[in-house]
């Protein structure tokens, strides 16, 4: 499913058609280059290659200062790829900006998530705790994981304390409330993942497409 590199650039609130408040999240979607595109004949499969965000020539290796030349674009940031049908527009060179989101209702967005270190049970699960009593010195432990002679082990995927956040994501179904083409950007209803400045991949929604 093909679809954009943007930057969160944060939240902020606007007025819909009907008066309503809606806090929405403002998103800078490319403009985004094709730097290859790729075909079952040669490669086995199709897709488009594009970049986001210009980069230093001197930041790249020779090869990839090769690779986007051909396509007669500067060094990009990010590369990614997204598959297409064979009979896709898109060749290389090519500029992909937010005319791809007009009369879009719905999109997916794919972003990594705040990082949170490690966090106990409490925080991470949701658990509640021992008792707070003065008394008591198991407040926000997970209390008993353990097992008798059988099995004599702890089973997998036991929810424990851990490493939180800093993982991919996909929140579905975001309804599109602007496209502002003059900025490059679109605004969705809510929140999504990742901190202010974060890179994030927006698509067609494919369940209410």
């Amino acid at each position: 499913m093909q679809g954009l590199i943007g930057k969160k650039l944060g939240m902020t609130q606007v007025y819909d058609d009907k008066g309503q408040h809606v806090p929405v999240t403002v998103i800078q979607v490319g403009p985004c280059v094709v730097l290859q595109r790729k075909i079952s004949a040669r490669d086995g499969y199709e897709a488009i290659q594009v970049g986001y965000l210009d980069q230093k020539e001197q930041r790249v290796n020779k090869a990839q200062l090769g690779h986007n030349k051909k396509s007669g674009a500067s060094p990009k940031r990010i590369v990614k790829e997204f598959r297409v049908s064979a009979d896709h527009a898109a060749k290389e060179g090519d500029t992909l900006t937010t005319d791809m989101f007009d009369g879009v209702t719905y999109v997916d967005i794919s972003g990594v998530t705040k990082g949170k270190g490690f966090q106990g049970v409490v925080k991470r699960h949701g658990m509640g705790g021992g008792p707070a009593a003065h008394g008591h010195t198991s407040h926000r432990r997970p209390g008993s994981i353990g097992m008798r002679t059988q099995p004599g082990r702890i089973f997998k995927n036991k929810r424990m304390p851990g490493h939180m956040g800093n993982v991919n994501i996909t929140v579905q179904n975001l309804k599109v409330v602007q496209v502002r083409k003059d900025d490059h950007a679109i605004l969705v209803h809510g929140a999504i993942p990742g901190p202010t400045g974060s890179i994030v991949v927006v698509r067609k929604a494919i369940k209410r497409g």
